[in-house]
């Protein structure tokens, strides 16, 4: 067996084990047991329970590892605001979030005066 996948916590293992399964990949999760211990073990590849396939499985197996690191990558959102709609506030030029009628620091309501819409990427 061969070790393809290193997650967060055991849910995260049993998760990409159950995406392997359901493309007919025999899949085991070994290594949560760790996780009682882990307030005395430092955090590392050694310690985070681990998803392991049969040899003969690998290669597909990481076809499937490879497509769930992408979409979590692709989830993820970037600290600033750049990805939602904002206004910018006529009163005092803040950026304000879109679901927002007045702005949070002056507490102008919004399009007063026409305030500038602004859409992220």
């Amino acid at each position: 067996m061969e070790k393809i996948f290193t997650g967060e916590d055991s849910m995260e293992a049993h998760f990409v084990r159950n995406l392997l399964e359901a493309q007919g990949i025999r899949a085991q999760v070994l290594g949560e047991i760790l996780g009682a211990a882990r307030g005395e073990l430092p955090l590392t590849e050694e310690t985070r329970p681990g998803v392991w396939v049969n040899s003969e499985d690998v290669e597909r197996a990481m076809v499937v590892v490879d497509e769930f690191a992408r979409r979590d990558r692709d989830d993820e959102k970037p600290d600033d605001l750049s990805e939602s709609e904002t206004w910018t506030c006529s009163g005092c030029g803040e950026v304000v979030e879109e679901q927002f009628s007045a702005c949070w620091k002056c507490q102008k309501p919004r399009n007063e005066q026409g305030e500038s819409e602004t859409t992220g990427d």
